[in-house]
């Protein structure tokens, strides 16, 4: 009870900060509930004086903002969803900066000496006080080792664990409650994308974990000269304090600079599609985060990437589906593309297979072949979604990451060249790895691995049954709680109240 009225005095916040900003919007329609359609219209109507100007998106975003690090964080995570809110809200997110006033340098140096244990004099010869750089979760200050070398040094946000735990709290109970008042929105997944931003947060607050990420991805690329991680410090790295190679080159984005350079930016476009590639099929581990300030061009044209806070992995399987997808879209065998998707279970089996394939031709044939300049990647995805709601697919939280990466690598691939679209310079790296990974002698290797790996776990397997024989037989078959609601019926009402009523009280 005491949790439940917690979330709900925060949701009267919130309800009153998007009411303010006119950014209501996404509860007019279902699948949100009808009582919470009107509650929100309520609100709306209420603070009218108060409307901001700018398109939906827009005022989401910095209504957003407006309500802290957990929820920029959530902003950038729906700005991948267009089958939520349409495809200009999406891409009015997708603009969303993770940019916050700095905290004082003297907080973040007590920061440091706690985690290090050590003064920061013995740790660095030098150190500027004032952050280069200052995100929702942690800040960036520029240093030189007492050794002599030229560092980054990112120091996390005072408190900002406890106010990420808070939120995502709140966040998992809304979903539950998303998930059992919307047969619609079950479709979804609430409960699942919630979990996976937790998941993706928490990563991101351990700083010795993107230390990890760094060094992985560096070294699954030891063999490759045009694409690089900065050296970690780990000496001078910890839980809230992480320790780099300061990165020199010009950001990919900075098309005057690379032009000065003499760069091609048609080869950094090929190198970038061929790292991408590589990171996801390959190793099924990839930079989540490729937004034009985390990568840089060095001299020599080659690539460096910074910021490994938000990085995703594919299994096998997922690979191997999201290659022949990618193989039947780029060959426009649509007939292929409609059978990977049911074997992997992302369309219901009773679905015809043949108006799948069609639907997916109305969204491929656009793509193929034309100029990136002429493609609206936003309006190609509110299509799909469009495509997947009628098919009865559901949201798969696994590859929400991978779809953001994708928006973002191809908004850098505009920027460096319009004329070319990036992803059919990816086509002979798929044909290749299909041959290696999907052809007969890859598929008899596969089998002999998954034979390998149950013969591994068949004793587990056994002395699980041996256990659950020796049971008591007259152990109760259901706990205690498995047949109480999940809530009751005063949370309901509450919920009703700070949608409706929150913003009126809070003004």
């Amino acid at each position: 009870m005491i949790s439940a009225i917690r979330h709900t005095t925060r949701l009267m916040r919130i309800g009153f900060v998007l009411a303010r900003h006119d950014a209501l919007f996404p509860l007019y329609d279902p699948p949100a509930p009808g009582f919470v359609r009107g509650a929100a219209r309520a609100a709306a109507w209420l603070l009218r004086r108060r409307q901001a100007d700018g398109r939906p998106g827009e005022r989401l975003a910095m209504a957003l903002t407006v309500l802290g690090p957990s929820f920029i964080k959530l902003g950038q995570t729906l700005s991948t969803r267009s089958d939520l809110f349409g495809a200009q809200v999406a891409d009015d997110l997708a603009l969303l900066q993770d940019r916050l006033p700095p905290f004082p340098g003297h907080i973040a140096f007590e920061t440091i000496e706690a985690e290090l244990g050590k003064p920061v004099a013995e740790l660095f010869a030098e150190i500027d006080p004032v952050a280069v750089a200052a995100a929702s979760i942690a800040q960036v200050h520029l240093a030189e080792t007492t050794d002599g070398r030229a560092v980054a040094v990112k120091v996390l946000r005072p408190g900002v664990e406890h106010e990420f735990e808070r939120d995502i709290a709140m966040l998992r109970w809304l979903a539950h409650w998303a998930w059992r008042l919307s047969r619609k929105g079950r479709r979804l997944k609430p409960i699942e994308v919630v979990e996976a931003f937790a998941e993706t947060v928490r990563a991101e607050m351990d700083l010795r974990l993107e230390a990890a990420a760094a060094s992985e991805l560096g070294d699954n690329f030891h063999d490759a000269d045009d694409f690089d991680t900065p050296e970690i410090d780990w000496v001078r790295t910890g839980r809230r304090v992480l320790t780099l190679e300061r990165v020199a080159g010009a950001r990919v984005d900075d098309t005057d600079a690379l032009d000065a350079k003499g760069h091609d930016r048609h080869a950094i476009m090929r190198i970038a599609a061929g790292a991408f590639f590589r990171q996801v099929f390959e190793h099924g581990f990839f930079h989540a985060d490729m937004h034009p300030g985390n990568v840089f061009v060095r001299d020599d044209g080659g690539l460096m990437v910074i910021d490994f806070g938000i990085m995703g992995r594919l299994d096998r399987n997922t690979r191997e589906y999201l290659a022949d997808m990618l193989l039947g879209m780029l060959t426009r065998d649509y007939e292929l593309v409609a059978d990977v998707h049911f074997r992997a279970g992302y369309v219901p089996a009773h679905q015809s297979r043949a108006a799948f394939a069609q639907a997916v031709r109305s969204i491929a044939e656009p793509i193929l072949g034309r100029p990136l300049h002429e493609i609206s990647l936003g309006r190609l995805l509110q299509q799909l979604f469009q495509i997947t709601e009628a098919f009865e697919m559901e949201t798969q939280p696994q590859l929400l990451l991978l779809q953001k990466t994708l928006l973002m690598a191809e908004g850098m691939g505009r920027r460096l060249d319009p004329t070319v679209n990036m992803w059919t310079l990816s086509q002979p790296l798929i044909e290749e790895w299909m041959r290696d990974h999907r052809g007969p002698e890859a598929r008899v290797a596969g089998v002999l691995a998954d034979v390998g790996d149950a013969a591994l776990r068949l004793p587990r397997v056994l002395v699980r049954m041996e256990a659950m024989l020796e049971e008591r037989t007259d152990d109760p078959p259901h706990s205690p709680n498995q047949n109480r609601p999940f809530f009751k019926q005063w949370q309901l009402w509450l919920i009703v109240a700070a949608l409706g009523w929150g913003a009126f009280f809070l003004a």
